[in-house]
């Protein structure tokens, strides 16, 4: 996994993190809007890409720093990114991130250190592809948004475009939730994919039926006495011949 930090300054200096599974899609995406409110001009940094384990990053206490000295510890940063500070960010982009991990709780997981890693107040700022109509997914988002808000997260903008959901969370608490068994939060991270993954493993992997060479012979035998004519079920031959029709002692199944 990739992370491109950024730093806008204007009225204020703005610290962005953004997250993808690819760093070309980090390097070649347009990056947020450099305009933090009101008039002035903002500048912007060079964006630094660097290669990080997001899901076992691990979090330390934040910097009790003035802002100068936090602007020299992020231009210190080596690659790869193993630790990090807490409520080092004022804003975090999970841009087509989410739906890459292939279970719920790798997603809760990502949301969560996303969380630590803003400041009060702090954005989180969530891509996800979708294709369907506007409604299709609905009670995913639904769910998508109950979960992250848990975590300390209040959901103020919400977006469906054509291919994809676009959502913004503030950080308005420091705690998360403690009632994780009883909600099972993580779960409700969920994709379309992840109930079509068993039912795909088994497609692609078919167990094989072997019939025995008893059965072959049973199966081969059977054709060669199906009826040329109309059967007769009471006679138990064909109208035509005079050929007894057999009915084999152990059926065949047909796996399918």
């Amino acid at each position: 996994m990739f992370m491109y930090r950024e730093r806008v300054s204007g009225l204020r200096r703005v610290h962005i993190l953004r997250a993808s599974h690819t760093d070309a899609r980090l390097r070649h995406s347009q990056p947020a809007s450099s305009r933090i409110g009101g008039r002035g001009h903002s500048l912007r940094s060079p964006p630094s890409v660097y290669k990080c384990d997001f899901l076992n990053l691990q979090l330390q206490q934040p910097l009790q720093l003035a802002q100068d000295a936090i602007d020299a510890f992020l231009k210190q940063l080596k690659n790869p990114i193993d630790s990090l500070p807490g409520e080092l960010f004022h804003v975090v982009v999970f841009s087509l991130l989410l739906s890459y991990f292939p279970s719920p709780y790798q997603r809760w997981i990502c949301c969560k250190k996303a969380h630590e890693l803003l400041v009060l107040n702090g954005l989180l700022l969530i891509i996800t592809p979708d294709s369907s109509h506007q409604n299709r997914h609905a009670m995913m988002m639904k769910s998508w948004k109950i979960a992250i808000e848990s975590l300390g997260f209040k959901r103020f903008k919400y977006s469906k475009f054509s291919h994809m959901h676009l959502m913004a969370f503030r950080k308005t608490s420091l705690k998360t939730t403690s009632d994780l068994v009883s909600r099972n939060y993580p779960g409700m991270l969920y994709i379309p994919q992840d109930f079509n993954s068993i039912e795909d493993e088994e497609y692609s992997n078919p167990s094989c039926y072997v019939r025995s060479d008893i059965e072959d012979e049973q199966l081969a035998y059977g054709f060669t006495e199906l009826p040329d004519a109309p059967y007769d079920s009471d006679s138990g031959e064909s109208q035509s011949s005079s050929i007894p029709f057999y009915e084999l002692e152990d059926p065949i199944l047909l796996l399918s």
